[in-house]
């Protein structure tokens, strides 16, 4: 693999911040099965996994607009999907893990006297038991979730405050997401963009429009990256 850039801002990056489904945990598994299960109670075969991943970054309405093939307007669209979240969260790490190389990478950032946060869309009712069950809440510097705030990303406020939460300057943290709305969200509070290529990237997404710093397809890329970027500034 050749050698990853650096990039010409000469802050120190200090924080690194991390979109949760499809960035920093593969939690596709549980919110398939939740899903899974919705459709066989209501009498619907099951839908492949991989026509279920794509989705999972877009949250629940994505995932009952896709199973039910309805639009939130439709008055049996709440309904199921409460009962997803339900499902979900009662199955909130089943086979929720890390995704490979992950937990190097946060050991890296925590041994280089960095630290590192989450900021999600993910409501905090289903963001802090699935950081408790994965044994991040304690190693977290913030936690930031879709109601932690008056705005959610693609606005820039979730992510700031995880930086004022963090003790860090925009200019210091880097955030790392697999949607393009994590990618907005960055790049309007100022901060520098990563897009995790490993992520809950489907065929109609086109990441490289996003306008990212880089784009990065595994943790270890992303270990390389700051260790590059640090030593250059």
């Amino acid at each position: 693999m050749p050698a990853l850039p650096f990039l010409t801002n000469s802050t120190v990056i200090k924080t690194v911040l991390f979109d949760l489904d499809g960035t920093l945990a593969d939690t596709a598994p549980d919110l398939a099965f939740a899903l899974n299960q919705v459709l066989i109670e209501n009498g619907y075969a099951p839908l492949p996994f991989e026509v279920i991943r794509p989705e999972v970054s877009h949250g629940g309405i994505a995932l009952i607009r896709l199973g039910f093939r309805i639009e939130p307007e439709h008055p049996d669209f709440d309904p199921l999907r409460q009962r997803l979240l339900k499902i979900y969260r009662d199955n909130i790490a089943r086979e929720t893990q890390l995704f490979p190389g992950m937990d190097e990478l946060l050991k890296h950032i925590e041994q280089n006297n960095m630290k590192w946060g989450v900021v999600t869309n993910k409501p905090g009712w289903l963001t802090e038991p699935l950081m408790e069950a994965l044994k991040l809440s304690e190693r977290a510097a913030c936690i930031v979730s879709g109601d932690s705030c008056t705005n959610r990303k693609p606005h820039p406020e979730p992510v700031l405050h995880g930086c004022q939460l963090a003790g860090s300057e925009v200019q210091q943290c880097v955030y790392i997401g697999d949607a393009q709305r994590d990618i907005e969200s960055g790049q309007r509070a100022g901060m520098r963009t990563i897009v995790a290529l490993f992520g809950y990237i489907g065929n109609s997404d086109a990441p490289h429009q996003w306008q990212a710093d880089i784009l990065l397809e595994t943790p270890g890329d992303i270990v390389q990256w700051l260790a590059n970027t640090n030593l250059q500034s």
